[in-house]
């Protein structure tokens, strides 16, 4: 009988610590959240499905519009695939050609990219107005989430669907998105993306004048593209009054997801609103290769193997003939077997037994192949991450943006070497390969880097749906948002306090002189009365 009151004692204390637990664990309520990726660029497209593969992970409903079928995928995310017109795409493709042709002064690569940049801006904003777009309004979202670039008038969408938007930005906190969550722009020791700098590195006179200015040119080009921003924005609310402005859709951003890592440099002032995932499209456990990848990898295990892609949006075909064919020369002459992206596999360099050309590569998953000793890179910012992730030491060849930028750091931080494709000569790129592949201190400095980089209280994927949810469940999250978003250019500065400050001490100076020369009158004055009370006093005597 007491055995029995005992069982029914602890049944009794197991049922109440599974209540109490139940209800101190409250579940992840199923959220909708719409994905908006417009840009063409692949390297931006799985960054940003990345996110979206977690938040379905998680459990959420996820709808996303994108302009590319997505590498990434999850079969419980709808997809919706606005493909640009073949008309704009063949544009976009003429503008990037040349850029891997040959060197171009400074002036026409501008012209050449705000040209580009021009095709991007239309390309998306075409995809907004498709009819296919519309149907998306037709549905009740508690997010957006938005892939942010050059294309600010996308801001509609959250607008006509009243619900919160986070901006999904592929590279490190900068001028073109800082100002929407008022991260401050601190020129003097935060060095922009387009200004080589080492970590930790204190910059000189001639860094921070060529930091101020670029910094400066690149807000002064934000704010000339968005006056065409809000005029696309104006013509999409189609004078609806009842949608907020643009003005206000602005200042209505709940926060920005950063594909960087503070390890990575440089140290800045941060915000709430502005947080950081690095390495969100980085697998926590690679995907199995395509077998024929996989066994071509698996077979260099004595020699190992290098990795060469310049990226998505320069093609194999924009590339110099004499260039194509120092680069096969060297790469068919090595002990090291060579996965080689190239899209056109019906006319490639040549047929050397190590090397291997593929149209798409799985980039995550050979950079983390245990065989893999090098990638050759055009130092884009996600591959760059990927390589220091996964330990791989790197040869930069930097073709236009911030890829130059990107290539120094690699050059600076001992992750690699640099070479100039533009301008490529067989013996040094020979050369630079030998040093890479036979100089352990590369790999090793990239080692200890990847160590930084790894060591973080959440990982990317756990930060994300915490700050999902957490947007979510605060309708916004307005409370984070930073007083600087607010201010204008004036304010921001203190120019006004110092104008008043100005004004006050010069209002104050004057109001001292004149009270000086009053003085001095009075002084003089009373001097000359007392001077003339003796002289009539001694003419009296």
């Amino acid at each position: 009988m007491r055995c029995w009151s005992d069982d029914r004692g602890m049944i009794a204390f197991m049922i109440a610590a599974i209540i109490a637990i139940s209800i101190s664990v409250q579940p992840v309520s199923t959220a909708n959240i719409l994905g908006v990726f417009l840009s063409p660029s692949p390297s931006h497209l799985i960054v940003h499905m990345s996110i979206m593969k977690t938040l379905a992970e998680r459990g959420h409903n996820i709808t996303v519009v994108s302009s590319l079928k997505p590498k990434v995928y999850h079969p419980k995310i709808h997809n919706i695939i606005i493909e640009p017109s073949e008309a704009r795409q063949k544009e976009m493709n003429e503008e990037l050609s040349d850029l891997g042709v040959k060197r171009q002064n400074p002036i026409v690569m501008v012209m050449k990219f705000l040209r580009a940049d021009n095709v991007m801006i239309t390309l998306q904003l075409d995809i907004v107005k498709n009819e296919k777009f519309q149907q998306i309004y037709n549905n009740k979202y508690d997010l957006v989430i938005m892939g942010y670039f050059m294309n600010n008038f996308q801001f509609i969408v959250p607008a006509k669907l009243n619900c919160p938007m986070i901006l999904s930005w592929t590279g490190q906190p900068m001028e073109m998105v800082n100002h929407f969550v008022g991260v401050p722009n601190e020129v003097s020791y935060v060095p922009s993306v387009f200004t080589p700098h080492k970590n930790g590195e204190i910059m000189s006179f001639g860094s921070r004048l060529l930091n101020f200015v670029s910094s400066g040119l690149l807000r002064l080009a934000t704010n000339i593209m968005d006056i065409s921003f809000a005029a696309y924005y104006k013509e999409l609310a189609a004078d609806d009054a009842a949608l907020r402005t643009y003005s206000e859709m602005k200042e209505n951003v709940s926060l920005i997801f950063c594909n960087s890592h503070f390890s990575e440099g440089p140290i800045r002032p941060m915000v709430p609103g502005m947080v950081e995932i690095g390495g969100i499209q980085i697998k926590e456990k690679a995907t199995p290769l395509p077998k024929i990848i996989d066994h071509f990898l698996n077979a260099s295990k004595t020699n190992g193997a290098i990795l060469f892609s310049l990226g998505s949006n320069m093609k194999s075909s924009s590339m110099q003939p004499e260039t194509v064919s120092i680069i096969y020369k060297v790469l068919s002459s090595l002990e090291q077997n060579v996965v080689w992206k190239w899209e056109n596999l019906e006319n490639t360099p040549g047929n050397a037994s190590n090397i291997l050309y593929q149209k798409w590569l799985p980039q995550d998953d050979i950079l983390a192949h245990p065989n893999l000793k090098l990638f050759i890179t055009h130092a884009g910012k996600g591959g760059m991450v990927e390589a220091t992730y996964h330990s791989v030491p790197m040869i930069a060849m930097p073709i236009f943006a911030e890829q130059p930028a990107n290539a120094a750091k690699i050059v600076s931080s001992g992750f690699g070497v640099q070479v100039d494709i533009l301008n490529l000569k067989e013996n040094e790129f020979r050369d630079a390969i030998f040093e890479v592949l036979h100089n352990s201190i590369y790999r090793n400095n990239v080692y200890r880097f990847s160590e930084l980089y790894r060591n973080r209280p959440l990982t990317a994927r756990e930060t994300v749906n915490f700050w999902v949810e957490y947007v979510i469940r605060h309708h916004g999250a307005a409370h984070m948002q930073s007083p600087l978003i607010h201010l204008n250019f004036i304010q921001s500065n203190s120019l006004d306090v110092l104008l008043a400050i100005l004004i006050t001490l010069y209002l104050l100076w004057k109001l001292l002189k004149f009270s000086c020369k009053l003085l001095s009158k009075l002084v003089r004055s009373a001097k000359g009365k007392q001077k003339a009370g003796h002289s009539k006093k001694s003419k009296k005597e």
